[in-house]
């Protein structure tokens, strides 16, 4: 309750006095962020409509692309405008988790509003039909932040599972070599230690502008990134 508490109170003081860039940003307009064919593929929602513009490269790991190039660059400048207003205020931002040094929950500055419409209008559809055993009713809450990895970035994460029941993953900038996502087979927290078989192992390139989709509990890392960076939107959806 009292996180809960000093949550909200640190979100208000952040609303209060932070100036968005691009305060369109803050509200999901689907013709001026989506792509005419993501958007035309969700407004007919079958698995055919779907199967268009989504591609399955390993079972249970589907990539697209779905935001326009303009989405990605104002929110990267938007992070930025948020850091150096941080920076400027003194002002301790909140990150993602305990190990990241430059990462950003954007829910925090004002973007869980579009973040939740995203969720709820243009990605519920798609998890209803891919991922029928965890999606057959609305997710209930979600989380969304910003993540940049690299040189004088955060460094590259090992194997882990996620908190939540679907990621949406979308690479927004990458310079350099390396990072890739590995994958290597589904499994809860508890058993995270068992070794995957040769046939879970799946190793995926994140260009910008394409988004990946899968389960929490998929387990995945990154390789380490041999040279540049390269940022990341993260969603968790959670029911």
């Amino acid at each position: 309750m009292f996180q809960a508490k000093r949550r909200k109170t640190y979100r208000q003081e952040i609303i209060s006095n932070y100036q968005p860039r691009f305060k369109g940003l803050y509200k999901l307009d689907p013709k001026l962020f989506l792509l005419p064919s993501f958007r035309k593929a969700i407004s007919e929602n079958t698995e055919e409509s779907f199967r268009r513009i989504i591609s399955e490269p390993f079972p249970g790991v589907f990539v697209f692309k779905m935001f326009q190039p303009d989405f990605s660059e104002k929110l990267l400048l938007e992070v930025e405008n948020f850091r150096k207003w941080a920076n400027e205020t003194n002002f301790t931002i909140r990150r993602p988790d305990n190990t990241s040094k430059y990462g950003v929950v954007l829910d925090d500055f004002g973007l869980d509003i579009m973040l939740k419409q995203l969720m709820d209008d243009f990605i519920f559809p798609i998890c209803k039909v891919f991922f029928p055993e965890v999606c057959g009713t609305m997710f209930d809450s979600h989380y969304g932040f910003f993540i940049e990895n690299g040189e004088d970035r955060d460094a590259d994460v090992g194997f882990h599972v996620e908190d939540s029941d679907i990621t949406l993953n979308v690479c927004l900038s990458k310079q350099g070599e390396g990072g890739e996502i590995l994958f290597a087979g589904a499994r809860c927290n508890k058993h995270m230690d068992i070794d995957p078989k040769p046939e879970e192992y799946f190793d995926y390139c994140h260009i910008p502008g394409q988004a990946i989709l899968h389960r929490g509990c998929h387990v995945h890392g990154a390789r380490a990134t041999a040279s540049g960076r390269r940022a990341n939107m993260i969603l968790w959806c959670q029911k």
